[in-house]
C-alpha cells in the first residue's frame, strides 16, 4: 500500500458522519478510495449527504496527523508484518466478507500472512472465571490448537486470556497453516489493553496475529468492544462459551454468531455458580452442550479435521477428602460436616490440595474440586 493509498483509505474511514455502511456505499458507486476522493462534491451527494460529502473532500487534522501516525506505525521493521487489510483485497479474511457488515478496514499485527489459512475456532467467557473455567479454557483451546485450528478471542481477562495461553501452548507450526491464535481487539494496535496482557499481545504477534477495527491511538471504549465482538464471531466457524453472566459480552458473541449462521457450543458448569447461567442460558436456546473438543467436532464439517482430536485429561482420585468435595463449590463449614475433620486438619489438607492443583480457592470462602490440567 502505498502512503496515498493509505491517505485514502483513512480518509473515507474517519471522515465525520462516515461510518461503514456509507462508506460501501460510496465504494460500490466509484471504485477504490482514491477514486472517491477525488469526486467533485456534486457527484458524492448522489450518494450521500451534503455535509458526508463535505468532510470527505476536506478532512479533518485529526484524520491528517492519523495519516502520518498509521503510515509511520507501518514502516516499522521489528520483524512483525503490520498490514492495513481493506475490503476488497486478497488479504482481506475471505470469512469475513459472509457478514452483514464487514470491516471496512482492519489493521492487522503478527504473521498477517496466515490469516488466509486460519480455520479459526472463537472462544469467549468470563473475565472472572472460576479456577476450573479457566482451567477448562486452557485445555479446550489445547486441544484445538492440536488439531491445527486457530483459536480466536479477544485478548480480556480471565477466559480470553486462558484460551490464548491454551492455544499458544499447543501451536505446531508444521501442523498449523494459519496462525496461533487471533486476538480481535478493542483498542488501536498500538496499545494493549489490558495492561497486563502486554507480555501475551507479544508472544501472540510471534506466532499469531492481532486485528483490529479502531484506528491507531483509539483507546478501550465501550462501543468498540460489541463491535470487536462481531469480528471475532466472523473470524470463526463456531463460538465455544466457556464461563458467562447473563448479560455478558459473550452472550453478546454468541448472539451473532448464530445470527452469521455459525455453531454455538457451551460448557455446562455448577447451578450454583453465577459464571455458569449464561451457558446454561445458551443451551436452554438451543447451543450445543459440551464436555470435550470431540463434542464439538460432532458439529464441525469434516473437512475442518485434521486429525482425530486428542481427549481432555481425566483423572480418579480415591482421595476421601476430593471425593467429599464433589465438583460443586462448597463451604469449610460443609466440609467439616462431610468429613468430620478437625478444622485446622482440614485446612492444612485444603491447602496442600491447592498447591497441588486439586482444589480451586473461590470468593466467599468457598472451595472447588478441580479437573487435571
Amino acid at each position: 500500500m502505498t502512503r496515498e493509498e493509505l491517505a485514502a483509505w483513512l480518509q473515507l474511514v474517519q471522515a465525520d458522519g462516515i461510518g461503514p455502511d456509507s462508506a460501501r456505499r460510496l465504494l460500490a458507486a466509484f471504485g477504490l478510495p482514491e477514486q472517491i476522493v477525488a469526486q467533485s462534491r456534486p457527484a458524492l451527494e448522489q450518494v450521500v449527504s451534503s455535509r458526508q460529502a463535505e468532510a470527505l473532500r476536506d478532512p479533518a487534522p485529526e484524520t491528517l496527523a492519523l495519516i502520518d501516525t498509521t503510515w509511520a506505525w507501518l514502516q516499522q521493521d521489528d520483524g512483525l508484518q503490520r498490514r492495513l487489510l481493506t475490503l476488497g483485497s486478497p488479504d482481506y479474511p475471505s470469512s469475513l466478507l459472509q457478514m452483514a457488515d464487514p470491516p471496512v478496514l482492519l489493521y492487522g499485527l503478527g504473521q498477517v500472512d496466515r490469516l488466509a489459512a486460519s480455520q479459526g475456532m472463537a472462544m469467549v467467557g468470563s473475565r472472572n472465571p472460576t479456577p476450573q473455567g479457566a482451567i477448562n479454557a486452557r485445555q479446550f483451546a489445547r486441544a484445538f490448537a492440536d488439531l491445527g485450528w486457530t483459536v480466536v478471542s479477544g485478548l480480556a481477562l480471565g477466559v480470553d486470556a486462558a484460551a490464548h495461553e491454551g492455544a499458544l501452548s499447543g501451536f505446531d507450526a508444521t501442523l498449523h497453516a494459519g496462525p496461533s491464535t487471533i486476538a480481535v481487539v478493542g483498542t488501536g494496535l498500538d496499545r494493549v489493553y489490558p495492561r497486563q496482557h502486554r507480555e501475551l499481545a507479544h508472544r501472540i504477534a510471534q506466532t499469531g496475529v492481532l486485528l483490529s477495527e479502531c484506528p491507531l491511538g483509539a483507546p478501550p471504549l465501550a462501543h468498540h468492544f460489541p463491535q470487536r465482538n462481531r469480528i471475532i464471531a466472523g473470524l470463526s466457524h463456531g463460538v465455544l462459551v466457556v464461563e458467562a453472566a447473563p448479560q455478558s459480552g459473550s452472550l453478546i458473541t454468541a448472539r451473532l454468531a448464530s445470527e452469521q449462521g455459525k455453531e454455538v457450543f457451551a460448557i455446562p458448569g455448577s447451578i450454583h455458580s453465577p459464571q455458569s447461567r449464561g451457558c446454561h442460558a445458551l443451551i436452554r436456546q438451543g447451543a450445543k452442550l459440551v464436555e470435550s473438543a470431540e463434542d464439538v467436532l460432532e458439529e464441525l464439517r469434516p473437512g475442518l479435521v485434521r486429525r482425530d482430536a486428542p481427549a481432555l485429561p481425566q483423572r480418579t482420585h480415591d482421595d476421601p477428602l476430593l471425593e467429599a468435595l464433589g465438583y460443586d463449590p462448597v463451604s469449610l463449614d460443609a466440609l467439616l460436616a462431610r468429613t468430620g475433620m478437625e478444622t485446622a486438619t482440614l485446612q492444612a489438607r485444603l491447602l496442600e490440595l491447592e498447591l497441588d492443583g486439586e482444589v480451586g480457592r473461590l470468593p466467599g470462602g468457598l472451595f472447588q474440586r478441580m479437573a487435571s490440567a
